[in-house]
């Protein structure tokens, strides 16, 4: 009695330990089969790499400067009797500005007149008596040199009248002045600033690498803060003969006409000089490069095919569709774009959105809306 009840427990037990690995079975089972599944495709952006003609450019930044602009200063001292200008105005060239008191210099002025008269009459008075050997030769030299001595001293005196009056050196907009009628004026004090602002200088530095590359003519592309996403274009007008010894860059400067008079001296400008000649390369979004320290990447999107090379399809009918990652060689940016120097073809589909759910083999499905760089009207965006 006593050993059947015994075989029963343990054909219990063996039934219960029999139960107990037959569902642990079962769930390794289940979790075996889902990760076995395919896994769901990834949603992703793509965009499609285009060869256009891509120019080379070298990116720089400037400082605009008028064509011709000066500080006005006195060159002789004297009380400011006249202004005729406004500050802001624009004036022409030889248009008078400030007229410091000459009465002092005038009342000179008729003196010095006074005697070269009576110079240049004993001057005359005295050729006439040395032709008949009535003086001597050196008393007529003597009243040779009275004579231009007294033109030296009328010439000085106009010269000192003239600097009382100051004129403008060339046409242009006067700036704001700074003095006022009555004000004495020491030489060399300012008086406003005249500027040019028909055409504009913007001057800049590139490294001494660029100097094979510059030449007289070629084309510069700039902004200002002041008008953004305004572009404004000039010419190379002259290449400094000297690298700077302390930077090793050279001064480079480029013309631009202004004729609204938008753009002021001492602006700062963004600029890139445009190089001749536009060779093909293919360019892809920049969302599109991964960078990594080993390498830039790309996803690469291809078609599935089995062991035998046919196309595979999904329920749906339509070819399955996988990323591949591949190392590409990269170039300059610009405006969303990078140029892709080796390792992608152009018409190739490239992942633009979502790589960081990607590896290489990943099925993946294109999403609808493909975000494609918009290329501005900016000084990067010249010929792509």
């Amino acid at each position: 009695m006593l050993l059947r009840r015994m075989l029963i427990m343990l054909g219990v037990v063996a039934l219960v330990v029999l139960a107990l690995a037959a569902y642990k079975g079962w769930s390794i089972y289940q979790q075996v089969q889902q990760f076995s599944a395919p896994q769901p495709a990834i949603s992703v952006s793509v965009a499609t790499a285009e060869e256009r003609p891509w120019q080379s450019r070298l990116p720089a930044i400037g400082t605009l400067k008028a064509f011709q602009g000066v500080d006005l200063a006195a060159e002789v001292g004297g009380i400011v009797r006249d202004l005729q200008f406004s500050s802001g105005e624009k004036v022409a060239l030889g248009q008078p500005l400030i007229q410091l008191d000459s009465e002092v210099e005038r009342a000179s002025l008729a003196t010095a007149e006074a005697e070269l008269g009576l110079a240049r009459v004993e001057f005359e008075r005295g050729r006439s008596l040395v032709s008949r050997s009535n003086i001597s030769k050196s008393e007529f030299d003597r009243l040779s040199a009275e004579l231009q001595k007294a033109i030296a001293s009328v010439a000085q005196l106009k010269a000192i009248l003239d600097k009382k009056r100051i004129l403008a050196p060339f046409a242009g907009t006067i700036g704001i002045r700074q003095v006022d009628p009555g004000d004495y004026l020491s030489p060399g004090a300012a008086i406003a600033t005249l500027q040019d602002l028909s055409r504009l200088h913007v001057d800049f530095f590139l490294p001494e690498q660029a100097a094979p590359k510059l030449a007289v003519g070629e084309r510069v592309r700039f902004n200002v803060a002041a008008y953004p996403g305004e572009v404004f274009e000039g010419a190379i007008s002259a290449i400094n003969p000297k690298v700077e010894e302390t930077t090793r860059n050279l001064q480079v400067r480029a013309m631009l006409d202004n004729p609204d008079d938008k753009l002021l001296p001492g602006m700062f400008a963004n600029l890139e000089v445009l190089l001749p000649g536009a060779e093909p390369r293919v360019r892809v979004p920049e969302t599109a490069i991964t960078y990594t320290l080993y390498g830039n990447s790309v996803y690469v999107i291809g078609e599935k095919k089995d062991d035998q090379g046919n196309l595979q399809k999904d329920e749906k009918g339509q070819a399955v569709l996988v990323v591949e990652r591949r190392f590409v060689g990269t170039g300059e940016r610009r405006d969303g774009w990078v140029a892709v120097l080796k390792g992608l073809q152009a018409g190739e589909r490239v992942v633009t959105d979502g790589q960081l759910k990607l590896d290489s083999g990943a099925r993946v499905v294109i999403a609808d809306s493909q975000a494609v760089p918009v290329e501005p009207n900016s000084p990067s965006s010249a010929a792509q």
